[in-house]
């Protein structure tokens, strides 16, 4: 069974429809491409890491952009001109392009390919104004650095 039904969410949540809308589109698009294989580390607590295996390319035929809340990463291999006949062919050098969806304040911030390897580092970084604060209540107990400013002040 691969349907939601998401009429609690609409009816108690606002805001949540670009969550649904990813659910929805998920359901509907089945399994995600297998190829190339690729690992989603938690490095750190707001930092993350995709490592794919990218057996047969060169950095040059990789191609890493972002759009809004999605990040794409395209390979195109270069057609080889030298004709080959294999006995086994198990290294597979076909095109891709992998999509990965970003939450918000996710970004990446660099990316390294070595022996095959593509690391991709990203980040959540949520801007001051979004985080956590305690509020005052009446004024007691507020900004203890506000107090000792007006104490300096005064």
């Amino acid at each position: 069974m691969r349907t939601f039904d998401l009429t609690p969410l609409y009816r108690s949540a606002i805001g949540f429809d670009r969550l649904a809308q990813l659910l929805n589109n998920e359901s509907q698009a089945g399994s995600q491409p297998s190829y190339p294989p690729y690992n989603i580390e938690l490095v750190a607590q707001d930092q993350y890491r995709i490592v794919m295996a990218l057996a047969g390319f060169d950095r040059s035929e990789i191609d890493i952009t972002t759009e809004r809340d999605t990040l794409v990463i395209t390979g195109r291999k270069q057609k080889d001109t030298a004709e080959r006949t294999f006995l086994h062919r198990g290294i597979a050098a076909r095109d891709f392009e992998q999509r990965f969806q970003l939450t918000d304040h996710v970004k990446v911030t660099g990316a390294s390919f070595n022996n095959g390897m593509l690391n991709i580092e990203l980040v959540r970084e949520v801007p001051e104004a979004l985080k956590p604060r305690k509020i005052a209540i009446d004024g007691v107990g507020g900004n203890v650095s506000a107090l000792e400013e007006r104490r300096a002040a005064a």
